[in-house]
């Protein structure tokens, strides 16, 4: 038997290695990707060898992880529950694909992750293996294992003599990459307790954030962003760059209590600066090139939208669907948004775009040289209330219609 793990390095997945080893008698083959972990992936082929793995193989995908699923989830204007970033979630689908690749390429016949058995990364694993490999068979340790939570994976894993960057006193479950860090576990299982301050790793606080704003200029090319301050760029290097640039600034500390697919609350900490600066610079560039109809068509999507990837379905045909009317929406989202950043937060000083849809002419208030006619609004207003005058006369004051309030 070979199997292939998802492999980071962190308590869970170092625990698992050894674990499937002893239990499966199999031969294992530790897959990591790349995905912007940094001084994480440090010393991380040496530790699986030591932990009994055959082989371990890291991959850089940064530049395809950036490219081809963080900037489609931008262009959608992903959030989910008018939050989370989706850091985490869509990380999983490419991992999962190359875990795939190198389980076929290397002969194996297995596939292994560390997600829980109360999260929603077993799903997302999982529901893609089944989209790209479905002949494979799936472990899920948390699912056949005896250990009842990190507690035990602690003491096994000193009794066992492996590394982990956990302890009792800071036992957060923690997932960074490009995008985003996660923190989940420990104190902040209570929902009234402030994160400690030590548990950010890439922001500075509002507090300590520097006392004179920063601007900086986005460019956009059909939804995507090209270059930062006047400078063209690799999404890679935009993310990078803006991950800086926010972090300085105390951008995109996200607390929040979430619904995750399994159908329990959880609470979640999140550092994502760049990705924060990237979607609120991208919300400005279409408010003057989208049309009405589509953006409010688009935004009614979006949550559905959001709700596939952070449910694990980005590998199906309703995704696939989506996306495409996305991509369809962003072909005149080009131009250039000034923003300012100051103490945690993000202003809006100027947008333009050669395709922009407003017209100083009719916006003005003042005399517009007959580009609108007031007067015209008196028939429009009349059409559009008269489904209202007709529903007052006939309900006669019921459901709060009709009534009067004085």
């Amino acid at each position: 038997m070979k199997i292939v793990l998802a492999y980071s390095g962190g308590l869970d997945t170092s625990v698992i290695l050894r674990w499937l080893i002893e239990q499966y008698q199999a031969e294992v083959i530790a897959y990591c990707a790349n995905l912007g972990q940094e001084e994480e992936l440090i010393g991380l082929e040496e530790k699986a060898r030591k932990l009994g793995a055959s082989k371990c193989i890291v991959e850089d995908l940064t530049e395809e992880f950036v490219r081809d699923y963080i900037y489609p989830m931008l262009r959608a204007g992903a959030i989910y529950e008018n939050q989370y970033l989706l850091g985490t979630s869509i990380a999983r689908p490419l991992i999962a694909k190359k875990q795939v690749e190198v389980a076929r390429k290397e002969g194996a016949d297995s596939l292994a992750h560390g997600a829980t058995g109360k999260g929603n990364d077993q799903v997302r694993f999982e529901l893609a293996y089944a989209a790209l490999a479905p002949e494979f068979k799936v472990i899920s340790p948390w699912r056949e294992w005896g250990f009842q939570g990190r507690e035990d994976l602690i003491a096994y894993a000193r009794k066992q003599g492996i590394e982990v960057p956990v302890s009792r006193e800071k036992p957060y479950s923690m997932d960074r990459n490009i995008l985003h860090i996660s923190y989940e576990s420990g104190v902040l299982e209570d929902p009234w307790q402030e994160p400690p301050q030590d548990l950010f790793r890439l922001t500075k606080s509002p507090e300590e954030a520097p006392n004179i704003p920063e601007v900086v200029e986005l460019e956009f090319e059909e939804g995507n962003c090209v270059g930062v301050n006047g400078e063209k760029k690799s999404p890679v290097e935009i993310l990078k760059s803006l991950n800086r640039l926010g972090a300085k600034h105390g951008i995109g500390r996200i607390d929040i209590v979430e619904n995750r697919f399994v159908g329990i609350k959880s609470r979640g900490v999140y550092e994502c600066p760049g990705g924060t600066i990237l979607y609120f610079g991208h919300r400005q560039m279409e408010t003057i090139t989208l049309d009405r109809e589509v953006m409010h068509l688009r935004d009614s999507l979006i949550p559905k939208y959001a709700e596939l990837i952070y449910n694990g379905f980005w590998f199906s045909p309703e995704r696939y669907f989506l996306q495409a009317a996305f991509d369809q929406s962003q072909r005149f989202v080009t131009g250039t948004v000034r923003l300012k950043l100051f103490k945690g937060q993000l202003y809006t000083l100027g947008r333009k775009s050669p395709y922009s849809l407003y017209n100083p002419k009719l916006a003005t208030m003042e005399a517009d040289q007959g580009a609108y006619d007031p007067k015209d609004a008196t028939g429009f207003i009349k059409l559009q209330s008269l489904r209202l005058r007709t529903a007052a006369q006939s309900y006669k004051g019921l459901f709060g219609l009709g009534r009067s309030h004085s």
